[in-house]
């Protein structure tokens, strides 16, 4: 079910590139390893789909064939320009040192604007269009989707210099011939290298995603940075003033490694991109391996495409909501429906009837009283604050507790040697409020013990004033992808059982907790593959 992942052997996979919709076909990139299951030998891989789920594998779009692309084609967008005429921004090494590359900006375009599938492309020799002259040479990469205003594109390239990140923000009249502005859109100390920029605007009005270049009728922008340093991405919201081609993120977003993210777990490289067909932004993302590089080869592939999300912004202007895109309902089977099941500290209660180590699970979880809710202890404060609901998750887990820890086990052998936790922790605070914890804790999830077993964690920002916390997680052997409160806080686990493995893995639901829950709701389906996929 994880997309762009199982089906070719000995590759690698790695950032989402260049998302599009382009004459009846979603568009794909993807940076690519043909050759092993190890980094290296990048090329720009591509698939297109008429509903992303189903996917089909072409050849490579972009190689490394030119002197301003060498030494490798790394990761860029894709921009659609006036007469519906695609152009892709992508990072070129023309030198491996400095290590890890000397790095420009490159443009590619179809050699075919009638064939909707995008198969062959053209790397201009007036290349490259954007070299660095006193930036970072070997820390200039990334180029964002660019968007137009006051006559000129606009975008953005990731840099640091020293220690503090930087998008250098770069326009032009006619996307070839670029100019740096004198200023940085964004930039902030002590975050180091910002990898894969995105910088979009989304409504403040409702679910549906705007085109790049929208500026009206109720805007706010998003500006998210993969962090090299950390390997987690954070975003903001903010003001884009387009006068000044500045953006400004707001005060209640935390501009740091502290910030706020996409997904609390193994997510990176993130891009988004507008669906003009359905009027919504979709997030993509690739998860790494949690297994040892040995294991990678022996298998013959590392890292997948997680399932594609919708984007939009929360009526709070706080944060961001993420769900998996509609579509993959389709890949719904089997079901299983079940009301008030009643769960006492201790219980676990199995959920039968699908096939748990490939499903789609919902849950509503509803409590009568606050009251049981543990202290959050004073001394958590003076953890790391880009990591506190990490580093309580992993002191915490799912030992006993007031109200929590609740939720699923999910991959679960018969009798609990292995099983990833996906649940719900309620804390009260000294001034009488309350923090809510998501945990997706790899810890207990295999017996192997060379795997890579992180605890992951985020709060979720909700009003528990109607005593209830919804939880979804979509399974997929090795995948985990978890959805907190209607998708407010998401985290994604790579586990890898070694007995709850497909027909011996099971499912269950549980509390620890001294406050009796109950599933208000539960909604499971058996899913299928895609009947196309790489």
């Amino acid at each position: 079910m994880a997309f762009l992942s199982f089906c070719m052997m000995w590759v690698t996979y790695l950032d989402p590139n260049a998302p599009m919709y382009y004459k009846g076909y979603y568009h794909l990139f993807y940076q690519y390893n043909p050759k092993g299951a190890v980094w290296g030998n990048i090329v720009w891989a591509h698939s297109v789909s008429k509903d992303m789920i189903n996917w089909i594998p072409l050849e490579p779009a972009i190689v490394p064939s030119k002197p301003f692309d060498k030494y490798g084609c790394w990761s860029g967008s894709a921009t659609i320009l006036p007469g519906n005429k695609p152009v892709i921004l992508y990072t070129g090494i023309i030198d491996p040192k400095p290590a890890p590359g000397h790095q420009v900006q490159n443009y590619a375009i179809p050699a075919n604007y009638s064939d909707p599938l995008l198969r062959e492309w053209i790397k201009p020799d007036d290349n490259p269009i954007v070299k660095p002259t006193s930036e970072n040479v070997s820390s200039f990469r990334d180029p964002t989707t660019a968007w137009f205003n006051n006559g000129h594109w606009k975008m953005t390239v990731g840099s640091k210099h020293n220690k503090r990140g930087i998008v250098y923000l770069y326009r032009s009249r006619d996307f070839v011939k670029w100019t740096k502005a004198k200023h940085t859109l964004h930039d902030k100390k002590d975050t180091g290298m910002w990898e894969c920029p995105d910088f979009f605007p989304v409504s403040t009005q409702g679910t549906k995603g705007v085109e790049t270049s929208a500026l009206m009728g109720g805007i706010k922008h998003v500006l998210k940075v993969s962090l090299d340093v950390t390997r987690f991405e954070y975003y903001t919201i903010g003001t884009y003033n387009t006068m000044k081609d500045k953006y400004y993120p707001d005060s209640t977003s935390v501009d740091g490694w502290a910030g706020l993210r996409y997904d609390y777990g193994n997510f990176y490289a993130s891009k988004t991109f507008f669906d003009p067909i359905q009027k919504r932004r979709i997030l993509w993302g690739w998860a790494n391996e949690s297994s040892t590089t040995a294991e990678d080869v022996a298998k013959g592939w590392a890292g997948i495409q997680l399932i594609p999300r919708m984007v939009w912004l929360d009526p709070s202007g706080k944060q961001l909501v993420q769900w998996p895109i509609h579509e993959l309902k389709t890949l719904r089977g089997e079901k299983v429906h079940r009301r008030n099941v009643k769960l006492n500290k201790g219980d676990i209660v199995e959920v039968k009837g699908i096939t748990v180590a490939q499903a789609d699970v919902e849950a509503s979880f509803k409590f009568s009283s606050l009251d049981e809710a543990e202290t959050f202890d004073p001394k958590w404060s003076k953890l790391p604050a880009e990591n506190l609901a990490l580093e309580i998750c992993g002191i915490t887990g799912t030992n006993q507790g007031g109200l929590g820890p609740f939720g699923f086990l999910t991959l679960a052998s018969n009798k609990l040697e292995e099983y990833t936790p996906v649940f719900f922790r309620v804390f009260k605070t000294t001034d009488n409020k309350h923090k809510i914890l998501m945990c997706s804790d790899a810890k207990p999830s295999s017996l192997n013990k060379g795997t890579y077993k992180p605890s992951f964690a985020g709060f979720v920002d909700v009003d528990l004033s109607k005593k209830k916390l919804s939880l979804k997680s979509l399974i997929d052997h090795s995948v985990v992808e978890s959805f907190g409160e209607g998708g407010k806080t998401v985290i994604t686990s790579r586990v890898y059982p070694t007995l709850a493995v497909g027909k011996n893995a099971h499912l269950y639901l549980f509390n620890n907790g001294t406050e009796t829950v109950t599933v208000d709701r539960l909604d499971a389906w058996s899913m299928k593959n895609p009947l196309l996929m790489n």
